[in-house]
């Protein structure tokens, strides 16, 4: 268990420090990795460090990184595993939304199937389709928790407005959007989750990189914590709200052991108050 605290996905608890799995798989989030055997020593890894929610998705390979979960941790004591539909691939970086309910129908059977569960316990929607209706693309969600097949109901990639929406069709415990030091484009969405009590699912939370070397209040603080730049944004994120469940995602051991360490950093009031005015 990290130092991150923790937070409740309706009646799952689990650490406010996640894991991300897209990038246990191929180049362009295609295919296997170069080393399976090495993706595996990853997600172990992970589990050894305390954390227990691990977050992926039909997409990410496809079923590649579903597939090499399921191999490493299966059966998942104590883990929280979420995914998601509503995209289709056809190679490397091409990325095809896919909001129909016929396919979030057979997305959540193949997903079932490759985890090896009689229910995934979050089931996020990957993306809205702008050719079918929020509403539509919802519905098999809230079919499958009715079923069993599905515990819980996340959203990815949506507005203030669409959560809303969502909000008044059934019940909804996470919401995952881009969001990180640099990026707080959805500012307004963690804003109403944290409202609401809703788990706030920050992916890209160091900026893939892009926050290291940037020099500034970021470096300087990381100095003075004698951390990297990556850890201080993990650490800024985790204090800004409650309902932060940032999931940062390798293929490094190093660098997963790395992000971890981050939530054992306890950053000053002048310290937070710089980096959310940067």
């Amino acid at each position: 268990m990290s130092g991150a605290g923790r937070i409740t996905l309706g009646d799952l608890d689990v650490d406010r420090l996640g894991f991300g799995a897209m990038r246990i798989t191929g180049e362009g989030i295609w295919g296997p990795p170069a080393d399976p055997d090495g993706a595996v020593a990853l997600l172990r890894r992970v589990r050894e460090l305390g954390v227990d929610f691990i977050d992926t998705a039909d997409s990410y390979g496809p079923n590649v990184s579903e597939e090499l979960i399921a191999r490493a941790l299966h059966p998942y004591d104590g883990l929280v595993i979420a995914t998601k539909a509503g995209f289709t691939r056809s190679g490397p970086g091409s990325w095809t939304r896919d909001g129909r309910p016929e396919h979030i129908r057979e997305a959540l059977d193949g997903s079932l199937r490759r985890l090896g569960v009689e229910a995934i316990d979050v089931y996020q929607f990957h993306w809205p389709d702008p050719a079918v209706a929020f509403e539509e693309s919802l519905g098999p969600f809230i079919e499958a928790r009715a079923q069993g097949k599905v515990r819980h109901i996340g959203l990815s990639n949506v507005s203030v407005a669409q959560l809303e929406q969502a909000l008044e069709m059934t019940a909804i415990v996470s919401v995952q959007n881009e969001y990180n030091a640099t990026d707080r484009m959805h500012q307004d969405v963690l804003d109403a989750c944290t409202q609401r009590g809703i788990a706030f699912i920050p992916y890209a939370p160091v900026a893939q990189g892009k926050l290291t070397g940037r020099g500034g209040a970021l470096e300087r603080i990381a100095r003075a914590h004698d951390a990297s730049a990556s850890q201080i944004a993990l650490a800024w994120l985790l204090a800004i709200s409650p309902v932060m469940l940032p999931i940062p995602g390798t293929s490094s051991i190093a660098h997963l052991e790395e992000n971890v360490a981050a939530a054992q950093l306890v950053l000053s009031d002048s310290e937070l108050a710089e980096l959310s005015a940067a």
